[in-house]
């Protein structure tokens, strides 16, 4: 039975959202990526009941869900620099943890930050404004692609292609520095 899209719409999202964010949270590693994957499932939603009726709702909800799941993993073996670590006495430190860890202040981790700040924005001067602009807004300021996407007008696998691009750079431009780390 379809339901009438515009009346309906906001019965289906307090229906589903729990059932749907448990299904999702259960298969990709963080909340936050859980609720981007929501987000982009009920903005398909918003888009398709307005043109088209939906017999299975549940069924198209998970559907929909378990590609973007599948979506995100594809492209996350490619498109993150969170791969980037280096061991230390303590064991694995990733760059994320560095560059963003207020809480040490010792003048190794400070200079440390400095330095990778530097060779990573002095590498992404190097990129195209349209491939470093998408870095930035995804990576740095976390924003998502539907919200790039909505603000740009570019299509979202366009902006996936571009972050893909950027990141292959980066990780190029910035393996020098990842090594002499290495050997720190």
């Amino acid at each position: 039975m379809a339901d009438p899209p515009r009346q309906n719409i906001t019965s289906i999202v307090k229906a589903y959202s729990n059932r749907l964010f448990g299904f999702i949270r259960g298969r990709v590693p963080t909340t936050a990526d859980a609720e981007d994957i929501l987000q982009e499932v009920w903005y398909q939603f918003s888009k398709v009941v307005d043109t088209e009726p939906i017999e299975q709702v549940s069924g198209w909800l998970f559907r929909v869900a378990r590609n973007r799941i599948t979506d995100r993993y594809r492209k996350r073996s490619e498109d993150s620099l969170e791969d980037l670590a280096f061991e230390d006495e303590d064991g694995e430190l990733f760059f994320n943890d560095i560059l963003l860890a207020a809480d040490n202040e010792s003048p190794e981790a400070t200079m440390l930050r400095e330095v990778f700040w530097e060779a990573l924005f002095e590498a992404l001067e190097e990129l195209p404004e349209n491939q470093r602009e998408v870095f930035v807004w995804n990576e740095l300021e976390d924003q998502t692609f539907q919200e790039i996407s909505d603000r740009t007008g570019v299509n979202i696998k366009t902006l996936i292609s571009r972050k893909r691009y950027a990141v292959q750079h980066l990780r190029t431009r910035l393996q020098a520095l990842y090594e002499e780390f290495m050997e720190y």
